[in-house]
Parts: structure tokens; C-alpha cells; sequence
């Protein structure tokens, strides 16, 4: 049942991030994109996850061995919903860049590449965007 409902996740996460990257402008992206409707899927099934695997009550977050003891005795279950969390926060934050450069009229194509960075490194993705806007904004500032 885990690799049935990973699969589902993963594969579904593809193709709406397809969805939001090349064809933002659709009904169906403009959906997706300003609620949260892929995060709060994933959430069910990340709890289902973390459920199965036997929950988090032993886990030690406040320190890296903690966390480096938490990957070594990872479960199926228990990677899957380490997986997932990085698949909600991730589209949650692409979904707010787009919102974000929409609202300051960012050209989407500026923002493909810090789309791309978020789904594969997140925090890059962020930092890139961050770029795009300041720059833009810089930009537009020193146009006027």
C-alpha cells in the first residue's frame, strides 16, 4: 500500500507542477495555484504516513544527531512522509511566487527557472526569485 500511494503523490505532484509551470494561465492552474488544494491533499497522505510508520513521539529534532538517527531508522512509510513534506512546502511556495509575481507583474517566463529550482531545491528556488524580484523592482524603479 505505501509504494501504491507514493506513486499516486508522486506522479499526481508532476503534473500539476506541469500545470503551473507551462500553462499558468488555464482554469485549472488558476485553481490550483490560489488554494491550497495540492498541499491539503498531500496532508492526508503524509499523516496517513506518519501514522503508519509509528509516529514521531521518539523523535529528536533538536539536534543533528537527532535528526541523523531519525533518517538511519527511516521506514518506507516513515521516508514517504519525509518525501511528502517537501512536496507540500515546495508547491506551497511556488504557488506563492507565482501569486507573488502576478501581483507585481513579474513576466512568467522570468519565474520558470525559480519554479524549477523550488520543486528540486526549494530554498534556491526562493533565493533566485528573490533576485528576480529585486531586480525587477530595481529595474522598474529606475525606468520611472
Amino acid at each position: 500500500m505505501t509504494m501504491i500511494l507514493f506513486n499516486i503523490c508522486n506522479a499526481s505532484i508532476l503534473i500539476v507542477w506541469i500545470a503551473i509551470l507551462f500553462f499558468p494561465k488555464t482554469s485549472l492552474s488558476k485553481h490550483i495555484i490560489f488554494f491550497p488544494w495540492i498541499p491539503l491533499a498531500i496532508s492526508f497522505f503524509y499523516i496517513y504516513f506518519i501514522v503508519v510508520s509509528g509516529g514521531l513521539a521518539s523523535a529528536d529534532f533538536s539536534s543533528l544527531e537527532g535528526i541523523v538517527s531519525l533518517f538511519k531508522k527511516a521506514t518506507p512509510e516513515s521516508a514517504a512522509a519525509g518525501w511528502l513534506h517537501y512536496l507540500a512546502f515546495d508547491f506551497w511556495v511556488a504557488t506563492w511566487i507565482i501569486r507573488h509575481s502576478q501581483k507585481n507583474r513579474i513576466k512568467h517566463i522570468l519565474i520558470i527557472l525559480p519554479l524549477l529550482f523550488t520543486f528540486m531545491l526549494g530554498p534556491v528556488g526562493i533565493l533566485i526569485y528573490s533576485f528576480i524580484y529585486f531586480g525587477n523592482k530595481k529595474f522598474r524603479a529606475v525606468a520611472n
